[in-house]
């Protein structure tokens, strides 16, 4: 640890300390409470104050900061240049100055735009252009994170480098940062500060935000939460396919686990309503094995597993429920050649007498015996052809 560090160890423990004194000074002490709709909503504004301190005290806690990178650079990268309806002039400015980056790379104007200018002064410059397909249409475009991601699956590079249309890259710029990633294969981002070129050097107003591109994003570096601010940065494509890798599983693990929840609901509500103690029984079965598999995937086994299962046992009681009904469906059928068939001789066609037609009016068959076909069975005239 550096002395560097240490100092600012002292001074975060010293300011949250003081702060803390002071807070509880000033409500247990110097609180005017003849005028308190004055001085509680100023006590609290300095409550918050000593949080505020106490969370960037905690942020700069684990501060990091890197060397430069011990590894040359290395991979292939691709720049990006997002714009939807900025001056082509300006764009093309850009773009030709990351065209210019000294190390191997593709560059590419990436126009939500969809402008043939644009496009024509971008290929007249030897720059891709890259804009959306057809198949975008009627769907959510995303805006900045859309168009980028309409890049990602056109292009090959290993690394990204994001600019905004008015951000001119140094021509270092990657030469100076793709080390970073050849020395640690974990790193996903590194972000670089931006410099703006119409403000002054002494910079009263903290315009080149020197504070959050210094101690807040070193400080986040060394809890491992440094994020991407949308530009200026070069990020690692595998890094990116895994968040969506990881992204998809979250929402296909969601939407199962609401998806086996409502199941869950539905099996319950049947159970109470059925009246057939078979299909009961399947029911219940399956029902827990809907709970089974909920717990499988809340502890964190695959959901495929889960499912597999799952799908065994619905197939299951399938089976079983089909071989009942074919079974019922056979005893009809042996129940109906015990009726006494007789053969027209004109017609050549069976016949039932009268008395076939009462045993059947009378049987309990699963098929005739429901929607009134009994009835209707019995009402048939004696001893004409049964078709």
């Amino acid at each position: 640890m550096t002395v560097r560090f240490v100092i600012i160890r002292i001074l975060a423990v010293l300011s949250v300390i003081m702060g803390v004194n002071y807070v509880v000074w000033r409500w247990m002490v110097s609180v005017n409470w003849e005028a308190w709709w004055i001085a509680v909503p100023l006590v609290i504004a300095e409550t918050y104050s000593l949080l505020d301190t106490f969370l960037f005290s905690l942020t700069v806690w684990k501060s990091k900061q890197r060397p430069r990178p011990a590894s040359p650079p290395q991979g292939t990268v691709d720049v990006f240049i997002t714009t939807y309806n900025e001056p082509i002039d300006l764009v093309m400015t850009t773009a030709i100055a990351a065209k210019n980056i000294a190390y191997p790379h593709n560059t590419w104007v990436l126009d939500d735009g969809n402008r043939p200018e644009m496009e024509r002064a971008a290929r007249e410059a030897g720059i891709g252009y890259i804009t959306r397909s057809d198949d975008w249409s009627n769907k959510p475009r995303h805006a900045k994170a859309g168009n980028l991601n309409n890049a990602l699956f056109q292009t090959e590079g290993e690394f990204l480098l994001i600019l905004d249309a008015d951000q001119i890259p140094d021509p270092l710029i990657l030469s100076n940062t793709l080390g970073y990633f050849a020395d640690d294969p974990d790193v996903a981002l590194v972000q670089t500060p931006q410099w703006f070129s119409n403000v002054d050097e002494a910079d009263p107003l903290g315009s080149q935000a020197p504070l959050f591109y210094g101690p807040i994003q070193q400080g986040k570096d060394g809890w491992n939460a440094a994020f991407f601010c949308g530009s200026n940065a070069i990020l690692r494509r595998e890094a990116l396919m895994r968040m969506g890798i990881v992204g998809y599983v979250r929402e296909i693990t969601e939407s199962t686990q609401e998806a086996l929840k409502t199941a869950d609901r539905i099996m319950a509500k049947e159970i109470r309503e059925t009246t057939d103690p078979e299909l009961r029984t399947e029911l219940e079965n399956l029902r827990g094995e809907i709970k089974r598999a909920r717990a499988q995937i809340r502890a964190g086994e695959p959901v495929a597993d889960a499912t597999y299962a799952l799908r065994r046992s619905i197939d299951t009681a399938a089976d079983n429920l089909l071989a009942r009904d074919f079974a019922t469906i056979q005893a009809d059928l042996d129940a109906l050649a015990q009726l006494p068939v007789d053969r027209d001789s004109e017609l050549d066609l069976p016949v039932l007498s009268e008395t076939g037609l009462d045993r059947l009016a009378t049987t309990n068959l699963s098929p005739p015996g429901c929607g009134g076909g009994s009835e209707q069975a019995s009402r048939r005239p004696p001893d004409r052809p049964f078709r």
